[in-house]
């Protein structure tokens, strides 16, 4: 038989809808929650405002230190001791020092945007593969923008490989849903040019002015954007290909992009950038 707070079979009820909530982007929709795991990610989730519905830890593996960090802001009855072979089973990955939580979903909208009097955003128009959200998302995040938007998206948010691959980034950064239609509105409503990233009719992107409120547009690697976004875009630019090659993975693109943004903003020159890094 269980004691209060511990669960000893992986049979139990909980860590069912555990590996559910991880599998499944049905019962996460469902059930209004998603899996976080590691301490740097549940610290990052809980500091942009998001509820822990319920913390799994393995104390043979979690810092005792880091675990008190993240049980003083939760009630004890949402906390529940696993065991190393049980937190082996359910955990999504290996080194996530040994907390796990389920998490609240919480859904942005475009109306909760909070942008800056010049702002730079990034859009992805269905991106496919959590991975590369995830990787946009820090660069996202290291270079500052204001938001990202993703736009009839083929992956949801709270996606396990996305939050891993973005290391919290997806929590650092305000990140909305929409559809492509919503999100041209926006643009025209709030004064922002729509540069689409594209080979066709467009420029080197480092002629393009990017200091002005600036939204700057992805499509997928496979059949790159739709018309809807070319037809909107106030300009075309593109990443010269020197090789053999004609295109970069997208989130390689992305961060070219949005670093040639910072780096126009700054109001540095290239050789006074150099020697602050």
């Amino acid at each position: 038989m269980e004691t209060k707070g511990i669960i000893s079979s992986a049979q139990n009820p909980k860590l069912k809808l555990l590996l559910q909530l991880q599998q499944k982007s049905s019962e996460r929709r469902k059930h209004g929650l998603f899996v976080v795991e590691g301490l740097r990610e549940i610290l990052h989730c809980l500091s942009a405002g998001y509820e822990i519905d319920s913390l799994f830890y393995c104390p043979q593996i979690a810092d005792n230190g880091a675990l008190k960090q993240i049980q003083c802001v939760l009630p004890s009855n949402r906390c529940y001791e696993i065991n190393s072979d049980i937190y082996q089973k359910v955990a999504y990955r290996g080194g996530t020092e040994g907390v796990i939580a389920e998490v609240r979903t919480r859904n942005l909208k475009l109306k909760d945007l909070k942008l800056s009097p010049s702002p730079l955003i990034m859009v992805l128009e269905s991106v496919e593969k959590p991975g590369n959200l995830g990787a946009i998302l820090r660069s996202a995040d290291a270079s500052g923008v204001d938001a990202v938007i993703v736009c009839d998206p083929l992956t949801d948010l709270f996606n396990p490989n996305l939050i891993r691959s973005s290391i919290g980034a997806v929590f650092t950064v305000p990140t909305v849903a929409c559809s492509s239609s919503e999100c041209i509105g926006f643009m025209k409503e709030h004064g922002i040019q729509i540069l689409t990233a594209q080979l066709q009719d467009s420029s080197l992107y480092y002629a393009t002015d990017m200091r002005r409120p600036t939204a700057i547009i992805m499509g997928t690697e496979a059949t790159g954007l739709t018309q809807q976004w070319r037809d909107a875009a106030d300009a075309h630019i593109r990443i010269p290909m020197l090789g053999r090659l004609d295109s970069l993975n997208v989130s390689v693109s992305a961060a070219i992009l949005m670093y040639e943004a910072v780096r126009q903003r700054s109001g540095l020159d290239q050789k006074r950038m150099e020697r602050l890094i």
